[in-house]
């Protein structure tokens, strides 16, 4: 994505004053244009399929329509646009599940508005963005005792994936089949004790397999 490209967001909060606040931020930020709100997790599934924003913000708890479930759908639908999760709540009950699910990143709120456009940013390219303190309880909920040493090509995927590339992107990188790099993903996985993409990465950085 470009500097000067605009990346368009969709806003999920039951508080109707949070919603104003980031809408008020990100408005008033070059590169960033607001497509509309949902209050709920069931609301923002629907307005994702309409307006089809690049990044959407989304709360965890929320009454009529949770954020993971909501994350889930979206999922489910393929739906192309990144779910970055900006929450007040960074304990591993909601941390695990959202990344999970499929988040992209995962945000507190009292994160510094430069913290916040700088991972609006990352999310838009498909990098995993894990606030410190989430990155930690990540980290400590998946972390598995010693492990099988990581292949030479194993690292090289590994190392790929955390700057945010794609499969087929790995493929035509490494001139290896999509189906390799799968293979590749599923031995690493196994070997940091994880489950996807976003854990791997922040289990290589606390190991110091990346870094």
């Amino acid at each position: 994505m470009s500097d000067d490209a605009v990346t368009s967001l969709l806003i999920v909060d039951d508080h109707p004053v949070v919603r104003d606040g980031l809408r008020g931020m990100l408005q008033s930020a070059p590169g960033f244009t607001v497509l509309g709100e949902a209050s709920n997790g069931v609301e923002a599934v629907e307005k994702a399929a309409v307006l089809d924003p690049d990044v959407i913000l989304m709360d965890l708890r929320m009454p009529g329509g949770s954020g993971v479930d909501a994350i889930r759908e979206l999922a489910r639908r393929g739906a192309r646009a990144k779910v970055l999760v900006l929450t007040t709540y960074d304990t591993d009950s909601d941390t695990l599940p959202a990344i999970e699910a499929g988040a992209t990143g995962y945000l507190l709120k009292d994160a510094p508005r430069d913290e916040l456009f700088t991972a609006v940013r990352a999310a838009a390219e498909g990098r995993t963005v894990l606030s410190p303190a989430v990155a930690s309880r990540l980290v400590s909920a998946v972390r598995a005792p010693g492990g099988e040493p990581l292949s030479a090509r194993e690292r090289e995927v590994l190392a790929l994936v955390a700057k945010g590339t794609s499969n087929r992107e790995i493929a035509r990188e490494l001139f290896i089949s999509e189906a390799t790099v799968k293979t590749h993903l599923t031995h690493l996985y196994a070997k940091l004790g994880v489950n996807d993409r976003a854990a791997a990465v922040a289990v290589a950085y606390d190991r110091g397999i990346l870094g």
